[in-house]
């Protein structure tokens, strides 16, 4: 049997919770969190996310990469089409089976990775600049174990015992 956790008095701060989560995701889609700076700085998340993915799990083909960041292998063959347009992404057969495709950050794509991240981190310490370093580290941790939740979510059915 599942609990209704709207129904245990805490129903204010849901709201507050739900209100704030919306307006997050609003801003940071309108500043698509940017950095600070010049405007080129600024990158579409979903390129953020698939290079950043590259760059930490290093060349894989589209459906290892669709796999590890839970979208379907369409979507990422879409998304990295600009990204190999760009030079940002470079395409390789496999070594083992030329017929496989191997997405793999280039060097133009590290480097404006790195500036992207660079200038997403002074955004951050600039936003964060009154915070104490515990409070950052509370934060970051809760927001993971936020998104966490919401991945789990989306990657299976409900479970009501």
């Amino acid at each position: 049997m599942t609990t209704d956790l709207t129904a245990v008095g805490d129903t204010g701060l849901l709201d507050t919770l739900q209100h704030e989560v919306a307006l997050f995701a609003r801003r940071a889609e309108q500043t698509r969190l940017g950095g600070v700076g010049q405007v080129r700085n600024s990158m579409d998340r979903a390129a953020y996310l698939l290079l950043n993915r590259l760059d930490k799990e290093g060349p894989m083909g589209v459906k290892a990469l669709a796999a590890s960041m839970g979208i379907d292998s369409s979507t990422v063959t879409r998304q990295v089409a600009p990204l190999v347009d760009t030079g940002l992404v470079k395409r390789t057969s496999h070594p083992e089976d030329g017929r496989a495709v191997v997405l793999q950050l280039s060097p133009r794509g590290q480097a404006r990775l790195e500036e992207v991240r660079a200038s997403r981190r002074q955004l951050m310490a600039e936003l964060t600049r009154d915070w104490a370093p515990e409070e950052r580290e509370a934060f970051c941790g809760l927001l993971a174990r936020f998104n966490g939740a919401l991945s789990a979510r989306m990657a299976g059915p409900e479970r009501g015992d």
